[in-house]
């Protein structure tokens, strides 16, 4: 039987490189989609190019959206400072206007031009700096949209969004990816990180990061600079 493709949202950070390992592991033959947004991290894509080379994915496609003439976040607007962790209920400056509905829309397109009715992406409501595009309502109206917007859905196909990590703690993220044999040391999460690839440990992902392989009991293979 020949396998079913599947679009997976790719950082190479973390949590999508887990995602990429659960796909693959359900037998489904994966295209990796990243993008170079005028996020300041841009050093998560040579990260993400090579762990998608080495995970045998069919093709990976880095595609350039200029996110940063729109600003609005603190990761694409050179003006404002990316904060330290902080334990807070408002949405943080980190938010990314609608990112991930223009790439789960950019997933869309490529799936209907090779065929992947299922994309996978890496969102997590636990262990998260509270974005709303993160939450479960909204993946679920998103995939009713893409039924209704795309040739494939009144064709009798329909897109599934498959969010796995949905649920899931930092803790049982890093185990899962444990036994699936993912190497987190190439995996990049830091929204401070420098050129050299090493994490700031202090922002919101590093600090949720650090938690996890703490809980998990697991060597951090992060690279710190702090």
């Amino acid at each position: 039987m020949q396998k079913k493709n599947a679009i997976i949202l790719f950082s190479g950070g973390l949590d999508s490189t887990t995602c990429l390992a659960i796909a693959k592991a359900q037998g489904f033959s994966c295209y990796a989609l990243s993008f170079l947004y005028g996020q300041k991290h841009h050093v998560e894509i040579q990260h993400a190019k090579s762990i998608a080379a080495k995970s045998g994915v069919l093709f990976h496609k880095v595609l350039a959206l200029p996110l940063d003439d729109i600003g609005g976040s603190s990761l694409t607007d050179s003006k404002s400072a990316v904060p330290d962790f902080k334990d807070h209920a408002d949405i943080p400056n980190t938010y990314v206007p609608a990112r991930n509905t223009i790439f789960l829309s950019f997933a869309l397109a490529w799936g209907e031009v090779v065929n992947a009715y299922d994309i996978f992406i890496g969102a997590n409501y636990l262990d998260y700096s509270g974005y709303p595009d993160c939450r479960p309502d909204y993946l679920k109206a998103f995939e009713k949209m893409a039924m209704l917007g795309t040739k494939t859905g009144p064709g009798g196909r329909s897109f599934k969004i498959h969010a796995p990590l949905l649920q899931m703690h930092k803790k049982e993220i890093i185990c899962t990816g444990m036994d699936l044999g993912v190497d987190y040391s190439q995996t990049i999460s830091c929204y401070r990180v420098d050129n050299n690839g090493r994490a700031c440990g202090q922002c919101d992902s590093c600090v949720y990061r650090k938690k996890g392989f703490s809980e998990a009991g697991v060597l951090d293979p992060t690279s710190y600079y702090n």
